[in-house]
């Protein structure tokens, strides 16, 4: 594995992450004010908040990549990812949170940073290429992005009705069926992230959809492609 950086891609990196900045210090934050005066309850304003950083900064970041093809390697992917892990990490640390989108409950965006990260990593060591990662990444940032904004529309509150999935399933499916090679199977594997998603706890243990629903895909997409299983609706 010859792995080199390139001073275009550092740049390149370094322009993704002040980007990710700009979406998390101004525009989600422009996103709490304006949710949490429509709908007068701040857990509202935080919820949009992450929808749109996980859009925003997940989702459109993971996809320039391979469209632009920015990186010949994870390294930089990677370091991205690890340093935005920190940068939401830290304010849970010292009780500073950005509040117009953290909880103090829960460090779900700590672990979005990281799955992004890794996702990103296992697929470039797989095949080579970043669709594998870029894909699942896409339906947690796009997918779960539209689940809460449907259901925040429709009830006003934070729940998990169904409705919410059947949108996330409408988002993912095109996008796992024309992104990549996937094809059928990337229908399959937004069909079962759709699923997980709706799963908020097992027992009492509450589960963070950041890890399930885009490793689950991971595993669907890996699957198919490692194996060599056939993608395609017509042989």
């Amino acid at each position: 594995m010859n792995i080199s950086i390139s001073l275009t891609e550092v740049l390149y990196a370094l322009g993704l992450f002040a980007w990710v900045i700009v979406v998390v210090q101004v525009i989600s934050r422009a996103v709490y004010e304006a949710a949490k005066k429509r709908y007068g309850d701040e857990y509202v304003g935080i919820y949009f908040a992450r929808k749109v950083i996980h859009i925003l900064a997940g989702g459109l970041v993971a996809l320039l990549i391979p469209v632009f093809n920015l990186f010949d390697d994870f390294i930089l992917p990677l370091a991205l990812a690890i340093v935005l892990a920190f940068f939401c990490w830290w304010p849970h640390r010292t009780g500073k949170l950005m509040y117009w989108f953290q909880d103090p409950s829960n460090m779900y965006e700590v672990d979005f940073c990281l799955v992004w990260g890794i996702l990103m990593a296992l697929s470039w060591l797989l095949t080579g290429g970043w669709w594998l990662g870029v894909v699942p990444i896409l339906f947690m940032a796009l997918g779960d992005g539209i689940t809460g904004i449907v259901r925040n529309f429709l009830f006003k509150r934070r729940t998990k009705h169904w409705s919410g999935n059947v949108a996330m399933f409408a988002i993912c499916a095109p996008m796992g069926y024309f992104l990549g090679p996937f094809n059928l199977a990337g229908v399959i594997a937004a069909a079962l992230a759709s699923l997980v998603e709706h799963v908020e706890k097992i027992g009492r243990t509450y589960i963070d959809d950041n890890i399930t629903v885009p490793i689950t895909a991971f595993a669907v997409l890996a699957a198919f492609s490692l194996l060599g299983i056939p993608l395609t609706l017509v042989a």
